[in-house]
Formats: C-alpha cells, sequence, structure tokens
C-alpha cells in the first residue's frame, strides 16, 4: 500500500483532545489524513516519518513549548506547508509572530472546519479588508501587551506578570475575565 499523499496530509497540534477528535474527524471527511500532537516533542517525533501539506496549530499548549515553536519547527520541516494558528487567545503579537514565523493564517476560536480550510487556500492577502473607524482604546492596547509578554514568555504567567509589573493574581484575574473560547 502506497503512503498517502501529504497533499491531503494534515497534522493537528492541539492539546485538547475532544476539540482534536472533532476537528480531525471533521477534516477526515473531507478526504484529509489526519495526524494528531499534543506538544512539540510529538511534532518532532511525526516530522520524521511524515511530511504533511498543512498543519492546525493551537498558539497555547500545556507545557514548555507554545505553538509559535512549533509554528517554527513545522516550516523549517517543509516550508510549503500551509500552517494555520488557532487561538482562544489572539492578539496582535502572537499574530504577527506566527506568520512571521512561517504561518500562512492566523484564526481566533471558535473557528470551524470551513474557516480552516478556507484559510488554508487563501494565500494572497486581500486589499479589502474593512479599516476599523474606531481608535484603539487603553484596554485594548493593554490587552495587546499582555498577550505580547505572554508570547515572549512562552506563556509563563508568573514570568509575564513579573515583566510586567503586576501580582500574578491580577493577571490570571485579567486573562480569565477576557478570555476567548
Amino acid at each position: 500500500m502506497q503512503a498517502p499523499s501529504n497533499e491531503r496530509q494534515l497534522l493537528i497540534v492541539e492539546d485538547d483532545a475532544a476539540f482534536a477528535r472533532a476537528l480531525g474527524r471533521s477534516f477526515g471527511r473531507r478526504g484529509y489524513t489526519v495526524l494528531s500532537a499534543t506538544s512539540l516533542d510529538e511534532v518532532h517525533a511525526l516530522l520524521l516519518e511524515h511530511k504533511p501539506g498543512y498543519a492546525v496549530v493551537d498558539l497555547k499548549l500545556n507545557g514548555a513549548a507554545s505553538g509559535l515553536a512549533c509554528v517554527q519547527a513545522l516550516h523549517r520541516h517543509y516550508a510549503n506547508m500551509q500552517i494555520v494558528v488557532l487561538t482562544g487567545f489572539a492578539s496582535i503579537a502572537t499574530a504577527v509572530e506566527a506568520i512571521k514565523l512561517g504561518a500562512c493564517h492566523y484564526l481566533a476560536k471558535p473557528s470551524n472546519t470551513d474557516d480552516i480550510e478556507a484559510a488554508f487556500v487563501s494565500k494572497e492577502g486581500s486589499v479589502g479588508v474593512e479599516l476599523t473607524q474606531r481608535s484603539t482604546s487603553i484596554k485594548t492596547l493593554e490587552w495587546e501587551r499582555i498577550h505580547e509578554v505572554l508570547a515572549e514568555t512562552g506563556f509563563n504567567i508568573s514570568e509575564t506578570a513579573r515583566r510586567l509589573g503586576m501580582h500574578r493574581r491580577t493577571l490570571a484575574r485579567k486573562l480569565e475575565k477576557h478570555r476567548v473560547t
């Protein structure tokens, strides 16, 4: 039996087992061969035997490495891989870093299979994207700064709080209050 072509092989890097399973089933019904990993170590192990053409990577993974490290490893392994970062903790800082590291798109949760598949084929930017008329609020700037530092620290809450000069519990409350799921 011939190994499946990487053109329809998808790697899902997600530590939420139920979400990864549902996403995998949905992509499987669309003709993808689905591989799953929950950490950077598992990604490295899978890349020894597989060369997927697509990847969906959760930004915040349990453990030491963030999804950004997975994006970097995947892009280094196969520069033509279409990588979509999926996150419940969206920020401008992490979106920019994900794209710089090799992701083709960055989507905030909740996103479904249609959204992700559209992101895989949308290779060009769009000049038709609507610009907002509102100026950025202080709360939005604070939120973006928090996420920027979170990304810098690999999503270490204690270190982020220290760098921002705030109590860890205060930061945890802010993150819980503005959680995007």
